[in-house]
């Protein structure tokens, strides 16, 4: 799979104001439950005054845009978070597994989720709606990549769609989307920002499900969906760096809500999920005119202090190879940072997740205070620091 290479600290010349509305894309990333969170992030936009022009989403983050797309209230969005319940998504295939065994397509039944979904999205064609509405799916059959409500895929129920996109594979049956057999888009893609952006003057990126894989020391143990699952987000961590390894236009503000301690079919935190979308956009957003005015890169951006621990680092060269322009091995084969203070935005850094003695340490610098804030596991997400 791609790897990214970080950028270094470096400033681009900003682009010059523009006097016109801004036309601005909101992608909704995939990540079950955890997807609650994107209703927060509405809640937010409204507040800053920022509406989207085209929202496109994944999974449940499909699910949620056609909720918008179709006029749905942010308040009547939340209520229906709250009230769902496992009952309402999970049913057993127990009879297809029993009579099918290997053969079956999914563990689980189709219709409780494509009732959840006929509740929230509508039955209209794209061609139909106000709002202009993007879900992500892969056609299953070919394995590509098909994105509902681009030009030419407009002729479709966006119910259908909907439910192909939140249609994991393994735990829903595959969904017929305009005679295509369909399949969750994270698949190949859990955050479809080149696509939405188009045409676009800034892209508002949010990643519910894959923006930090933290450790998981029972993973043996939690079962078959749990370890699918893992897997699953540790592919979609992996696919999505691609996109953003050489971002530069439209701008993106990317917003990854603090929701990584939170399981994919986690029922009991919904509220915590809501302010954590909340607190997140409302957060990244004060980036926004920084954002629009410089018109490249990602947001929001952060200085970052690197630093080695030679007693453990063992030599392995694997952030040399994943971050060239960061990282280089001394006649003493051990790594050090080519420029110790960088310029990284939420995207950036993935090379110290994968240091196998955690001997890389990426440190945010306070630059108003000059006082560091570690964060020892990943900075590809917002870190939780301690300033001292």
């Amino acid at each position: 799979m791609p790897r990214q290479t970080p950028r270094s600290a470096k400033r681009l010349s900003p682009a010059k104001p523009r006097s016109k509305a801004h036309k601005i894309a909101l992608v909704l990333g995939g990540g079950g439950l955890k997807g609650f969170a994107h209703i927060g992030v509405f809640k937010a936009l409204k507040e800053l005054g920022i509406e989207p022009t085209v929202v496109a989403g994944t999974s449940i983050g499909a699910l949620i845009a056609a909720a918008y797309s179709r006029g749905m209230d942010i308040s009547e969005m939340t209520d229906r978070a709250r009230a769902l319940k496992r009952r309402d998504l999970f049913r057993l295939n127990r009879m297809g597994m029993l009579l099918e065994r290997q053969h079956s397509p999914a563990i689980y039944l189709e219709d409780p989720l494509r009732s959840v979904v006929k509740s929230v999205a509508t039955d209209k064609r794209f061609d139909q709606l106000k709002r202009t509405l993007l879900v992500n799916t892969v056609d299953i059959t070919r394995g590509s990549q098909i994105v509902w409500g681009l030009p030419g895929l407009r002729d479709v129920s966006v119910a259908d769609a909907v439910y192909a996109s939140c249609a994991l594979p393994g735990f829903y049956p595959p969904g017929l989307v305009g005679g295509r057999l369909c399949v969750d888009g994270g698949v190949l893609d859990n955050l479809p920002v080149s696509i939405a952006g188009r045409g676009m003057d800034a892209v508002i990126a949010v990643d519910t499900g894959s923006s930090d894989l933290e450790p998981e020391n029972d993973i043996a143990t939690a079962g078959f969906a749990s370890i699918y699952v893992r897997a699953a987000t540790t592919m979609m961590h992996a696919l999505q760096l691609a996109p953003f390894a050489n971002w530069t236009r439209p701008p993106m503000i990317l917003i990854r809500p603090k929701v990584n301690h939170i399981g994919w079919f986690s029922f009991s935190h919904t509220e915590e999920l809501l302010e954590a979308g909340y607190t997140a956009a409302m957060e990244a957003c004060k980036h926004y005119e920084e954002c629009i005015t410089w018109g490249i890169g990602v947001f929001p951006r952060r200085a970052m202090q690197i630093r080695v621990n030679r007693d453990k680092c063992i030599g392995c060269t694997l952030c040399a190879a994943l971050a060239p322009d960061v990282m280089a091995m001394d006649a003493h084969q051990k790594a050090y940072p080519l420029t110790p203070v960088v310029e990284w935005s939420p995207a950036d850094g993935d090379f110290v997740h994968h240091c196998p003695t955690l001997a890389i340490e990426a440190t945010r610098l306070d630059m108003a205070t000059g006082r560091e804030g570690k964060t020892t596991v990943d900075p590809t997400s917002e870190p939780t620091t301690k300033t001292g």
